[in-house]
């Protein structure tokens, strides 16, 4: 099927959706799913066409064509000037227009035999209206990038993963794919970019208008302290606010998350200069992800939990010889960590097994600070057991979410999540780490496709 004809049953669609809108032009609640998702697709495959077209005015804008260039016989000195000015979107965004049709479109050799597109699985994605141009050119760049380090066996798997992962994700869950990818792709590119980073490091203080104005720029082995113990700041704060008696009360704390975190900062400068009071950061441990054969090798890269950003294992073993810095050793020996119904709180080492599998709440990705470990058969109704086959992350919202508005939740291996019955879970597959998988009301899917969840949605490399 052509570009053309995707765009043309597309835009069927998006009719279809809106026909049986009535005279005001209200839509039910169904309706405005089925019409937010053919826009959806519309978009797609409205980018497939820009990109086959800009791709087009690339070829004819050549620089060996001269004074016969396409673009600057329009008045435009490149063809992303033109197609900038007359789609109004930034330069920036129509190079990356750009970029993703030059990468994906057919190519011919020095004899002009047919040869395959660059990427051809991006190609695919694109014209079938699975993957946006913007995903594309994420996806793009980074391979781009880590074509000559990794070699193009390795930059091929990594086309397929990250096409099949990014299918269904928000432009900035791709973001986070692809920080994980490139440190898969190009471990050894990790440290030289930290060490670059290192050296932008600043933060700068001034006075203005009777405030005193900070800008930090941190590298993340320098940020992740700062980051881990201001979010659990932020945590205990909201924590005490809900087990307020009086909510409403004159003196009750309504202060914004950017204001409790300035809070936090000026706490933690006095506690330094000889404050002893305690300072009340709950569940605000900096917790550094190493494979045990990357550690010993010291080659490779790690991961901090609630921040994006990949770092060397160099920087994985400085900051595990500091205070305040769990290091979470994968492949290594652990404690035992299933408690069965011994204990009805998750203990510590258990909510650290949940983080290094959910990464935070499993459902939104917020940080691992800002969740609760919660049991999925509930302790006291159903009886369920203390154990991390019965554990997940949530953050306060998706919980209530989940009970609300009848969402199921499984803990299977890869594939479709198992069990039976609302808030069931079910054991791993044999060899395969465990998963969470959330399964989404008839009423949001008939189908009721497993969704997955947790950390998972962002490995690359397992």
């Amino acid at each position: 099927m052509s570009t053309l004809t995707g765009l043309h049953e597309a835009m069927t669609r998006l009719d279809a959706a809106w026909a049986d809108a009535d005279d005001s032009g209200g839509l039910s609640r169904v309706q405005l799913i089925a019409v937010n998702d053919a826009i959806g697709l519309l978009q797609r495959r409205l980018d497939a066409v820009h990109v086959e077209v800009a791709a087009g005015i690339s070829h004819e804008s050549r620089p060996e064509l001269g004074a016969e260039s396409l673009a600057k016989q329009q008045g435009f000195r490149t063809p992303a000037k033109l197609i900038a000015a007359t789609t109004g979107v930034s330069t920036g965004d129509a190079q990356r227009l750009v970029n993703v049709g030059v990468a994906t479109a057919p190519r011919t050799d020095l004899i002009g035999a047919a040869l395959p597109a660059r990427y051809p699985l991006a190609r695919e994605a694109l014209a079938s209206g699975v993957l946006s141009a913007q995903t594309a050119a994420m996806i793009i760049g980074l391979l781009e990038r880590c074509r000559v380090a990794a070699g193009s066996v390795r930059v091929a798997e990594a086309e397929r993963l990250l096409v099949e992962k990014a299918q269904g994700l928000a432009l900035d869950d791709v973001r986070k794919l692809v920080v994980r990818a490139e440190a898969w792709l190009d471990p050894d590119g990790v440290e030289p970019k930290e060490e670059e980073r290192r050296g932008k490091r600043a933060l700068s203080l001034f006075e203005r208008d009777g405030m005193v104005h900070l800008n930090a720029v941190l590298d993340v082995e320098t940020a992740a302290p700062v980051v881990a113990a201001i979010r659990g700041f932020v945590t205990a704060a909201f924590a005490a606010r809900k087990d307020a008696p009086d909510a409403e009360a004159p003196d009750a704390d309504r202060r914004t998350v950017p204001m409790i975190q300035a809070d936090a900062l000026a706490v933690f400068c006095a506690h330094v200069l000889g404050c002893e009071g305690r300072v009340p950061v709950a569940g605000a441990t900096v917790v550094v992800r190493v494979r045990v054969e990357d550690l010993e090798a010291g080659t490779g890269s790690s991961e901090i939990d609630g921040i994006e950003q990949t770092v060397s294992v160099g920087a994985a073993r400085r900051m595990a010889a500091g205070g305040g810095v769990i290091p979470c050793v994968l492949g290594g020996a652990s404690e035992i960590l299933d408690w069965g119904r011994e204990k009805r709180l998750f203990t510590k080492a258990q909510r650290l097994a949940l983080v290094e599998r959910d990464g935070g709440c499993a459902m939104c990705g917020l940080p691992p600070e800002m969740t609760k470990a919660h049991h999925i058969r509930w302790w006291k109704r159903d009886h369920g057991p203390t154990d991390l086959s019965n554990g997940v992350l949530l953050c306060e919202t998706c919980h209530h979410r989940i009970h609300d508005n009848g969402w199921e939740i499984h803990i299977a291996g890869a594939g479709r999540g198992s069990g039976s019955g609302s808030g069931s879970g079910s054991g791993s597959v044999r060899g395969v780490p465990p998963r969470v998988w959330f399964i989404p009301p008839d009423y949001v899917d008939p189908a009721r496709t497993p969704r997955l969840g947790g950390r998972a949605r962002f490995d690359i490399a397992a």
